[in-house]
């Protein structure tokens, strides 16, 4: 279910956009019927990507479902913000479960519901990064290895924000955490490890993998609207800053989100069965500089001098990714894509 790219004409902004669209084409964030999974009352903090990310998400689901779904969720930082005993945020059939079995209790879930003939009721299982590229990884494998009818989505901010910013295997390299200090001739978190999930959801060939960010709420709402098109187990992996663990200030949330994926540090595509069916262009990539500059946790690159040795490891990384995504418009390496995709449209960012 393609959509029409929209062309924002109002540089840096986009607050005239939905209203002058016809109602078909506005997104789900738009309109006053929206469902409102999460709503007032949660406690996360000022500027969180992860309470953006799960709402804009879960809206998108409950409407392609038409309001029948089930969640469920993974321990950490969405789970204790926005259920504080005996309070919750949630608008819809939720349950919490442990810290790393989230994907198996879903498959439970979608499995009771089709011993009961309920085709019509579709499972969602969520958690951050912690719980899904660490502690979760042996069932979200098993998930995806028996291709169970679920939709998982991580919130990815790169570490244990919940517990105290500890490490985990999405924090990027040279990245200041509280088990990764900047210090030592390799300051932050070290170069090598960690886990790319996308990738390894690919390695499985399940139907549909995709990721997002939070600075592209139409393209965020397409996928998990495009995810439910499918049966059987599909991943969605949303980049989602955190303020506080990130050292980035609360108004900054969607432009590092935004300079994340220009500076082609996070590629933006979709896959089904094992292959890459479309990338998100970048016009111009900038430089990791202006991404890294903007957080904290990396501010030990920048002084008591610059180290321009481990950013030109992070420079290469990035442009890695542009060389196996085809990232760059004018890249000779740029996937060819249909245009009426939501990434090869003519009218694409």
């Amino acid at each position: 279910m393609p959509y029409q790219r929209i062309k924002f004409y109002q540089t840096g902004s986009f607050a005239v956009g939905n209203r002058l669209l016809p109602a078909d084409l506005r997104s789900v964030q738009s309109s006053a019927t929206r469902s409102n999974t999460l709503t007032c009352g949660h406690r996360a903090c000022q500027g969180c990507g992860e309470a953006l990310g799960a709402r804009y998400a879960l809206d998108a689901v409950m409407r392609a479902t038409k309001g029948k779904l089930i969640a469920v969720n993974a321990t950490g930082c969405l789970e204790v913000f926005s259920t504080p005993f005996p309070e919750t945020s949630w608008q819809i059939a939720w349950l919490h479960s442990l810290f790393g079995n989230a994907p198996a209790v879903a498959t439970g879930v979608a499995a009771a519901l089709k011993a009961m003939g309920r085709s019509d009721i579709r499972v969602v299982g969520q958690g951050g990064d912690g719980g899904t590229v660490d502690i979760g990884m042996a069932c979200l494998s098993g998930m995806f290895e028996r291709n169970d009818d679920v939709l998982y989505i991580c919130y990815d901010n790169q570490a244990y924000m919940n517990t105290g910013v500890q490490r985990s295997g999405a924090t990027p390299p040279a990245a200041r955490t509280a088990t990764t200090p900047a210090e030592g001739p390799e300051p932050g978190n070290t170069f090598g490890q960690g886990k790319n999930v996308p990738l390894i959801a690919m390695a499985h060939e399940i139907p549909y993998v995709a990721t997002a960010t939070v600075a592209d709420l139409r393209d965020l709402e397409y996928k998990a609207t495009r995810a439910m098109d499918f049966h059987g187990a599909r991943y969605l992996h949303i980049l989602v800053p955190c303020p506080l663990g990130w050292g980035s200030s609360p108004a900054d949330t969607i432009k590092v989100a935004r300079l994340a994926v220009e500076s082609a540090l996070f590629p933006v595509f979709e896959a089904e069965a094992g292959e890459v069916v479309s990338a998100t262009p970048i016009r111009r990539q900038v430089p990791v500089t202006d991404y890294l500059r903007l957080q904290a946790r990396y501010a030990h690159l920048f002084r008591p001098e610059e180290r321009t040795d481990v950013i030109a490891r992070i420079q290469a990384s990035a442009d890695r990714n542009v060389s196996r995504f085809g990232l760059l418009q004018d890249h000779p390496e740029r996937m060819r894509l249909p245009l009426d995709s939501p990434v090869g449209s003519a009218e694409g960012r």
